[in-house]
């Protein structure tokens, strides 16, 4: 059993499931911005999953992070787990370039959110879709 939490799905637009995380697009055009939540029901922390899915869950960022890099060329790539707001495990798979609106600081509470026209939206799902092999 798997329920996501009501914020990252009021927040985010779904892309596929990989074999442990559910992938979201943020809702948020200024960045290329996927968040990665493994499907384990009360998941919290990343070292309290077992050490099967945390094999998982690193080779599950690094395909995401490749998507980004290859699909959008950022700069930098940020990827981060913070939980403050959300409790339930996620991962921030953040496509960075210099002079973007919160450069260099973090894009968390910055103040910057474009949302995505719908029809963006579904475009660049279906090809992060295709990127991602689902």
């Amino acid at each position: 059993m798997f329920s996501l939490n009501e914020r990252l799905q009021a927040d985010t637009h779904p892309v596929a499931d990989l074999d442990l995380c559910r992938v979201l697009l943020m809702n948020n055009a200024l960045w290329p911005w996927l968040i990665l939540v493994p499907m384990r029901e009360g998941a919290v922390e990343i070292h309290r999953l077992d050490t099967a899915d945390q094999a998982v869950l690193m080779r599950e960022i690094v395909q995401a992070s490749q998507v980004v890099e290859r699909l959008f060329a950022p700069d930098k790539m940020n990827v981060g787990a913070l939980g403050n707001m959300v409790p339930q495990l996620h991962l921030h798979v953040i496509g960075r370039r210099r002079g973007d609106p919160a450069w260099p600081g973090p894009v968390w509470g910055s103040g910057h959110a474009e949302p995505y026209d719908p029809a963006a939206a579904a475009a660049l799902v279906a090809r992060l879709r295709r990127a991602l092999g689902r």
